[in-house]
């Protein structure tokens, strides 16, 4: 079976409401012959597993889509083994990664993926999709036993990328960080993806939505600017 990815750089755009801008790629996505979405609210810290799962169930509602918490199941790998479709929400991707281990979700949400059950994330949920979380932007409030993500994909990910920089600020830049990964890390592509845009993924065919651009980044070159009709097969490989 095919890969199916959704990886969304961020979940709200400025002055939106909650999911709205990749509302019409999430029905596109899942289709119509799915009904359930399996929700993984575990990035959450500070907030409730139901009042996560509560707010990001309404926009999926609206699209005609159940959205169920993996908290409220019993036994959260059986919850994955008989999912239809997998989301994994946006917040700290340290947590998250540590609630997976915790939970022993890697090894099934991956051998589900590779059977073809559509898996989609924003965020943290975006980050966790690639072979780690070394290209995360959060801060690491808590130490996973490793950061061996579900290598969903075989690049990493780096959502809300942007190359702004701070006035009177001296500090690196994402793009200086992301060329300090590449340096130790020299095997392994990024892809900075600016808010407001997600990458589409099946099989081997990687499509880029939105109306920005990504930003690769790769062993010994400056980052490469791509757009949405742009062949990006390249990075599955």
């Amino acid at each position: 079976m095919l890969k199916k990815l959704l990886l969304l750089s961020n979940s709200t755009n400025f002055g939106e409401a909650y999911l709205e801008y990749p509302k019409s790629s999430i029905q596109s996505f899942l289709g119509d012959q799915i009904r359930k979405v399996l929700f993984v609210p575990y990035a959450g810290v500070g907030v409730s597993y139901d009042e996560y799962t509560r707010k990001v169930a309404l926009p999926f509602t609206d699209v005609d889509y159940n959205l169920e918490g993996i908290h409220t199941f019993s036994n959260p790998v059986t919850a994955v083994e008989s999912a239809e479709a997998i989301a994994i929400g946006g917040g700290n991707t340290f947590e998250l990664l540590n609630q997976l281990y915790r939970n022993n979700l890697l090894e099934p949400i991956r051998k589900r993926v590779e059977e073809g059950v559509p898996f989609m994330g924003w965020s943290a949920g975006s980050n966790v999709a690639g072979p780690s979380i070394k290209t995360t932007n959060d801060m690491p409030i808590i130490e996973p036993p490793s950061f061996d993500a579900l290598n969903l994909v075989p690049f990493q990910i780096n959502p809300h990328y942007t190359e702004e920089r701070l006035p009177n600020h001296g500090g690196e830049t994402r793009k200086d960080r992301l060329y300090e990964f590449i340096a130790l890390n020299p095997d392994v592509n990024v892809v900075g993806i600016p808010e407001g845009n997600l990458l589409q993924i099946e099989g081997n065919k990687v499509k880029l939505v939105g109306e920005g651009s990504i930003s690769i980044f790769r062993q010994g070159e400056e980052a490469k600017i791509y757009n949405s009709n742009d062949d990006l097969g390249f990075l599955m490989s």
